[in-house]
């Protein structure tokens, strides 16, 4: 009877041995983990640390009054001339930024027309992200600079969730078809009801590309094109401009438009409507 006792007690210290063998393994276990989370940690610290250089401290940003805009007699003599760009001082207080949208479908020749531009340098330093663009372009007109900012939005459906970002604030509003393909022309509405559910001021400026393709065509075949642009224009209550950012034809002109409707300045380019030339109209 004694005998059985001790054996059962034997058994129950054993397995009591056991548990707390296996207990102390699970601390050690846990105890070698938290170790190398704090190393790992230590060494990504070290990683940030030396990436950024300095501790980035934040500042509350005080109140300015928005930069003057340029004199109407300033802009108007870079308007001019093809090429604007004279010297300018290196302070922001002459900086009027301008926010430009760009929308239309995909593959009409958008990216090529803004990089004719913004010029090859800038379009490397342009910020992609999925289904948005965003370009830069500084005018230096006598003291002032102009600073164009280009939001261009992709022309795929799950774009669309960028038109808000992009069309807030905008001064402008370019509306892009390709010439040579009907479909892209008959999108032109939709993106325009998008835009303007989000924006209701922007100057609306409806854009043709690839002019050097369209004139191509027979005349009968440009005839209609024409006619329903600018029939849509007219809906839009938008400036229309053929264009080819091949050719640049058109290309600067347009932000030289931009800028004279915004500052109230004399736009001498004449309308144009003559089939197989690039089409003015407004």
């Amino acid at each position: 009877m004694g005998g059985r006792r001790m054996a059962e007690a034997t058994g129950k210290m054993t397995q009591l041995c056991r548990k707390i063998v296996r207990v102390n393994i699970r601390v050690r276990i846990l105890d070698r983990v938290t170790i190398f989370q704090k190393f790992f940690r230590f060494i990504w610290d070290r990683i940030i640390v030396c990436s950024i250089g300095k501790p980035i401290r934040y500042h509350r940003l005080s109140r300015r009054s928005p930069p003057p805009s340029p004199s109407p007699e300033t802009i108007e003599s870079g308007l001019q001339s093809d090429d604007p760009s004279t010297a300018a001082g290196d302070s922001d207080s002459d900086l009027v930024s301008l926010k430009i949208c760009v929308m239309g479908d995909c593959q009409i020749g958008k990216t090529s027309f803004l990089i004719k531009y913004v010029g090859d340098e800038q379009e490397k330093k342009c910020l992609e992200m999925t289904g948005l663009n965003l370009m830069d372009k500084t005018l230096i007109v006598q003291d002032a600079r102009i600073a164009f900012s280009i939001w261009d939005v992709g022309g795929d459906h799950t774009s669309l969730t960028h038109v808000p970002i992009a069309c807030k604030d905008a001064v402008a509003i370019l509306f892009m078809f390709d010439l040579t393909s009907r479909c892209t022309l008959n999108s032109v509405i939709g993106w325009y009801s998008q835009a303007r559910r989000w924006n209701q001021t922007a100057i609306p400026i409806m854009i043709g590309t690839k002019f050097d393709d369209f004139v191509k065509l027979p005349p009968d075949l440009q005839r209609p094109i024409v006619t329903q642009a600018r029939g849509y224009a007219r809906a839009m209550k938008a400036t229309l401009f053929f264009s080819s950012a091949t050719h640049n034809i058109n290309v600067n002109k347009i932000f030289k438009f931009i800028m004279a409707k915004l500052f109230n300045l004399p736009w001498t380019v004449q309308r144009n409507l003559t089939i197989g030339e690039p089409i003015i109209d407004f």
